[in-house]
């Protein structure tokens, strides 16, 4: 159905008056997202609980019993389709270079509209501690070391109780696919306190371009426009339940980074599976100790010291796997993923992931 709404607008066809059409809109659907960006309680009432649900979870059960990524063949299909376009533009001296721009706009406003009807209205919803009746402020120091210290104790107890002792590393032993399958369980589990974080008709995969994502340093992502949850396959595993659950936050409706951080926190930690507990306390760990290494920077290595040596034997490699595959390019992408979470709504940016120690304290707080 996609590829056939996206293909005829490269070389398939000539700029007709509606593909003219396609190309004028783009500024007039500008205008009016930048309209509703300022009315979250429609958005809230119309759009995330009203909509949404429905469009999010058709394309679930239209995608999700397909093995392969539907969204990474549509997105390669458009980079092959773009290239061959660029290439046919030279070799003709740039002679149809105005109706290839106004061919090129139409498709960007397709793509423009279908992004923000299939999801991304949800950038501009209330924040998820309104839904969750949580009080996320500012948070001092003395809050951030206590909190930071609870989250050591409890993941030392995690991997003692997992790995025997504590100096050796965790290794989950599921597959991906199991871990996968896990997920829906977690979300299954939340949903008893959370009704409003309920998850059905799952759709997480592993994605086609896991290799690129290691190289631009990213561990998953939301297809907006096929609805699929996408993990990095290649990650080290014992990130692989929090990130794949980070994603699930984001199909149902929680676009911000860090309400999507903190959702899948509480869906680890609601597991009945103890290295899910494991993978959802040291992701929260990670922004914790993080953002106390910011406040903190001589009292840092007291904390880190505190975490047992197994746990941080797998931090380490986690680390090293990151480090192996850094490269010129990845800043740069990063600043454009910078630029394109500023422009929707998250001031901060990449920094918005961090965010998720403002909730993890509240929550902490209040349990």
């Amino acid at each position: 159905m996609l590829i056939t709404l996206y293909l005829p607008i490269f070389g398939m066809m000539k700029p007709t008056k509606k593909t003219v059409f396609l190309a004028l809109l783009l500024p007039f659907q500008i205008i009016l997202i930048q309209y509703l960006s300022g009315k979250p309680q429609f958005i809230e009432q119309y759009y995330a609980n009203g909509l949404y649900p429905f469009i999010s979870r058709f394309f679930r059960i239209l995608f999700g019993w397909v093995p392969f990524s539907i969204g990474d063949l549509i997105g390669l299909i458009l980079i092959v389709l773009i290239i061959l376009e660029t290439y046919k533009l030279i070799k003709n001296r740039f002679r149809n270079l105005i109706k290839k721009t106004i061919q090129l706009v139409a498709l960007f406003s397709i793509i423009y509209f279908c992004f923000y009807l299939f999801w991304g209205l949800n950038y501009f919803r209330e924040p998820l501690a309104k839904k969750l009746n949580l009080r996320s402020s500012k948070y001092s120091t003395e809050q951030l070391i206590k909190v930071t210290t609870g989250f050591i104790d409890t993941l030392n107890n995690l991997q003692v109780a997992i790995a025997g002792n504590d100096t050796l590393k965790i290794e989950i032993p599921y597959t991906n696919s199991e871990i996968y399958d896990k997920v829906k369980d977690a979300y299954s589990n939340l949903s008893n306190n959370y009704p409003q974080l309920t998850y059905k008709s799952a759709s997480i995969k592993s994605s086609m371009v896991s290799l690129f994502q290691s190289y631009n340093g990213t561990s998953g992502y939301l297809n907006p426009i096929t609805g699929e949850a996408q993990v990095n396959s290649m990650i080290p595993k014992a990130g692989l339940p929090s990130t794949a659950c980070h994603e699930v936050a984001h199909q149902i409706g929680w676009s911000a980074e860090n309400e999507a951080n903190f959702v899948g926190f509480l869906a680890c930690v609601s597991s009945s599976d103890k290295y899910f507990n494991y993978s959802g306390y040291r992701m929260a760990l990670r922004y914790c100790i993080r953002e106390l290494r910011k406040r903190e920077p001589k009292r840092y290595k007291e904390f880190w010291l505190k975490i047992n040596k197994g746990i941080r034997k797998e931090l380490k490699d986690n680390y090293e796997f990151w480090k192996h595959y850094e490269n010129p390019i990845e800043p740069y992408l990063k600043k454009g993923y910078n630029s394109y979470l500023k422009a929707n709504n998250q001031s901060k940016g990449i920094e918005s992931y961090s965010y998720v120690v403002d909730l993890l304290i509240a929550y902490s707080e209040q349990k």
